[in-house]
């Protein structure tokens, strides 16, 4: 145990205190350096080489967001990556007329501003902390010339850009394929990450958006999304138990799709 000195004013005697423990922004698990993240098999570079964590490091600024932090704006100048240590963003495009549009949330080991950091073009979309957040800040140009020195690095890098595309495609699925808001709300349950629910089988998935959130996703009003996660319920095609789903007759829910 750590220990903390104070001096006595009146006897001048020196007395020993166990140290609190640290106090940390927004109570985040505060990570010093990639060198000694304790969660490395869950992170992008995290698990590279040693030389190359430590020119990652060397280029790399820890910062603390809080919650609706504002990381970068659609159409705002490149200025670098954003590695996600702790905490979700929510990545979205605007209209003129202020209707928004979730691309994709970001999840903690993630880059966020990737493909305008790539291309030099402006950031292709807003980035918004759901929660608060640590981050990893690393300018362009730094960056570039990490990943022209470090191919190991660069090739993790083409493999995020896989999965911004594959999730790309989903949002052009709910979008452009889905003839109603039900089919919609339908593909986004199915397509949450689930595993089987204990003693049924039923599947069960983490739901972490808000309603309006999930609306933002689909392309629905509020409104529209609570209504039918109602109807989902009475039905009996799904269960909500706080932040989670129960996926209680996925054969139905298929079936909305594919009407």
């Amino acid at each position: 145990m750590a220990y903390r000195v104070l001096v006595s004013r009146k006897t001048k005697r020196r007395i020993m205190l166990p140290d609190e423990p640290m106090k940390t922004p927004y109570g985040l698990q505060v990570i010093e350096s990639c060198l000694t993240c304790p969660l490395v098999k869950d992170r992008v570079f995290c698990d590279l080489p040693q030389p190359v964590l430590a020119a990652l490091d060397a280029i790399s600024s820890a910062a603390t967001y809080p919650k609706d932090a504002i990381l970068f704006v659609e159409g705002q100048e490149s200025r670098g990556v954003f590695v996600l240590c702790h905490g979700r963003v929510k990545l979205s495009t605007n209209s003129a007329d202020g209707k928004s549009i979730i691309v994709r949330i970001a999840d903690a080991g993630e880059l966020v501003g990737l493909p305008g950091t790539l291309s030099g073009k402006p950031y292709e979309l807003t980035a918004e902390a759901l929660e608060p957040l640590q981050v990893n800040f690393i300018p362009r140009d730094a960056f570039m010339r990490f990943l022209r020195e470090h191919a190991e690095a660069a090739l993790r890098v083409a493999e995020v850009l896989g999965k911004i595309y594959y999730a790309t495609l989903l949002e052009v699925r709910y979008l452009g394929f889905s003839s109603s808001s039900a089919e919609k709300l339908a593909r986004f349950l199915l397509d949450l990450p689930a595993t089987p629910a204990p003693h049924n089988e039923h599947l069960r998935a983490t739901l972490t958006l808000t309603h309006k959130e999930i609306g933002e996703t689909i392309g629905a009003s509020r409104e529209t999304v609570t209504r039918l996660l109602g109807h989902f319920k009475s039905e009996r095609l799904i269960e909500v138990r706080g932040s989670t789903l129960i996926i209680a007759n996925k054969p139905e829910l298929e079936k909305l799709i594919a009407s």
